[in-house]
């Protein structure tokens, strides 16, 4: 599914799928995630990188996967699999693949270096529709050179919060992916969100937030998944089936905020059309351009999840 009038695919919820584990392959299939994304990196050991090539591109091959985007890990730049991962599966499942996630991002060099890659196999396979790109913001270097990570190619979609390895780069004292520390008044997590979204949104691509690796404690994932719902991303990864109802929840609007939105939007109008004034109230509040503005990226996020708006009632029962 795409946002009305942008790029912007819907990613409420990417599930990663180890790429050497089959069984898994088809509860993705079956799953409501918004995108299944095949993971060659950090879910399959040194030895099984080869085969996993080819379990991912079978899966993309014989399975239809209908309705999500479908998205492959490949290994970090740096290391010595990358060239090989990218080769074999756009050879091997290149008309199946939405997306190439990039990991471990640190400069545009990276970039520019699976971008060139993928575009000379497009070219060779004669491949229609182009591959894109998310990129995966997970190292001190990665954020200190977000801006330009994140403006360094047409084919980027989205950039990724990555907060198990940055963790680990930066030497932050944990031990669990994701997770949330209820003693410190101020969060891990909140500068690099907003470094990302900032990036992010200044190059017309989609902030996605990484995994919560507490798979059962599916609270503490949708506290999770608010708090980056807050900074404007617009979606977060799932490491397990179970997990992707609560991000699908989280990340599409309600009914009460899609309704109002385009109530808004109409008492926009007729202000600036009827009225001829660029300011009105709307019931408490007054809105304007500004209020406008957000409206219609609500309504444009809910028009692409199928919603539709009912009468708007204001507080009291009043419309």
């Amino acid at each position: 599914m795409s946002l009305p009038g942008s790029a912007h695919r819907v990613r409420r919820s990417c599930l990663s799928v180890p790429g050497s584990q089959l069984r898994f392959h088809s509860s993705a299939e079956e799953s409501a995630a918004d995108q299944v994304m095949f993971d060659l990196e950090d879910s399959v050991a040194p030895s099984a990188k080869a085969a996993a090539r080819d379990l991912v591109v079978d899966a993309l091959r014989t399975r239809e996967y209908a309705g999500k985007l479908r998205a492959v890990r490949v290994n970090g730049c740096e290391t010595a699999w990358c060239h090989e991962d990218v080769i074999a599966v756009i050879e091997g499942a290149g008309a199946a693949i939405d997306t190439l996630v990039i990991p471990k991002v640190e400069s545009v060099d990276h970039v520019h270096f699976v971008a060139g890659l993928v575009e000379q196999l497009e070219k060779k396979l004669g491949l229609g529709a182009r591959i894109g790109l998310e990129l995966l913001i997970e190292t001190a270097r990665g954020v200190e050179h977000v801006g330009a990570i994140a403006a360094a190619s047409a084919r980027t979609e989205a950039l990724i919060f990555g907060p198990g390895d940055l963790a680990a780069s930066l030497h932050a004292p944990e031990l669990t992916v994701g997770r949330i520390d209820p003693t410190h008044d101020v969060d891990f997590g909140y500068f690099f969100l907003a470094r990302i979204a900032v990036a992010a949104r200044a190059n017309s691509l989609q902030p996605i937030d990484g995994p919560y690796a507490e798979i059962r404690d599916l609270d503490g994932l949708r506290t999770s998944a608010l708090r980056a719902r807050r900074f404007g991303f617009d979606g977060k990864w799932a490491l397990h089936p179970a997990q992707v109802g609560v991000l699908n929840d989280v990340f599409a609007p309600t009914q009460e905020e899609f309704d109002k939105a385009t109530a808004i939007l109409e008492a926009y109008r007729t202000s600036v059309s009827v009225d001829q004034v660029g300011a009105v109230m709307f019931g408490d509040e007054m809105i304007d351009e500004a209020s406008r503005r957000l409206a219609s990226a609500m309504v444009d996020r809910g028009q692409a999840l199928g919603m539709k708006a009912r009468p708007w009632y204001r507080a009291g029962g009043e419309p």
